[in-house]
């Protein structure tokens, strides 16, 4: 792994992003654990230094290991610091309140989610009150071109400047766009409208509806609520459009961020 520099001219730190490369890997994976030999083969990384590093994490609290010492995972540490970042992040406080009026009003699930790079990330959820689980959870990464709230952000961008990986796009289902030319026509179309609509293409048997929150430019933020197909209607679909933009207006009408707040890059 070559050292590199960043946007400062400051020469990158091996070890260091090494290190992160790693926890990113391992939360990727989920809940499938990873052996040595496959993170030091898929990090381009020594075994015994991959060892040596895994042990070094394990000891803060950051990896975690079964008991043969065989498999790892990521570790407890990753949550606190996600859930830190969550709590100092001051446009989620603000948000957080119109997510449970969203839900509140149309018993469905609402979520907020953040563009990063090419995926969203989503960073609050209020579940539907029917309990219907989706995939859709805190932390959790997705495609921005697989559904509405990344592609209600992608909307806000000039086509050129889409965060996208070439052709074919990865697909979620069989609904999901794969190729950029349909994507565009579809973004199109979002401009136009005002809102994104997710026709199943995140997860099946899933509808959504996609809103940029447009207090900075361009947006990095969008809510969304998705809804099961076989819940459905003309009427209840323009119950959650009319209540979403509502809900959005409030946002926008609140934030930006206070006085004295940082400006994070």
């Amino acid at each position: 792994m070559p050292e590199s520099s960043g946007a400062r001219g400051v020469r990158g730190v091996k070890s260091a992003a090494r290190t992160v490369a790693l926890l990113e890997l391992l939360a990727a994976r989920g809940d499938r654990p990873a052996r040595l030999d496959e993170l030091a083969e898929e990090l381009g990384v020594p075994r015994s230094s991959m060892y040596q590093l895994l042990q070094t994490l394990i000891d803060c609290g950051w990896v975690r290991s079964d008991t043969t010492g065989s498999l790892y995972g990521i570790g407890i540490h990753a949550l606190l610091t996600g859930t830190s970042y969550l709590d100092s992040d001051p446009h989620v406080r603000v948000v957080r309140p119109y997510l449970d009026e969203a839900s509140d009003a149309l018993g469905e699930t609402i979520h907020l989610a953040r563009l990063d790079g090419p995926d969203v990330v989503y960073l609050a959820t209020r579940e539907s009150h029917e309990y219907l689980r989706t995939i859709s959870r805190v932390g959790r990464r997705v495609p921005a071109h697989a559904g509405a709230l990344g592609k209600a952000l992608l909307a806000e961008r000039p086509d050129a400047e889409l965060p996208l990986p070439p052709d074919p796009l990865p697909a979620l289902t069989a609904n999901t766009h794969t190729s950029r030319t349909t994507l565009l026509a579809d973004l199109a179309e979002v401009r136009v409208r005002g809102h994104s609509i997710d026709r199943e293409e995140t997860v099946a048997g899933i509808a959504g509806y996609g809103f940029a929150l447009r207090y900075a430019s361009p947006p990095t933020d969008a809510i969304s609520c998705s809804i099961p197909v076989t819940r459905l209607t003309s009427a209840h679909e323009a119950q959650v459009i009319a209540i979403m933009q509502e809900i959005r207006a409030k946002i926008e009408s609140t934030l930006p961020s206070p006085p004295g707040s940082v400006d994070w890059r």
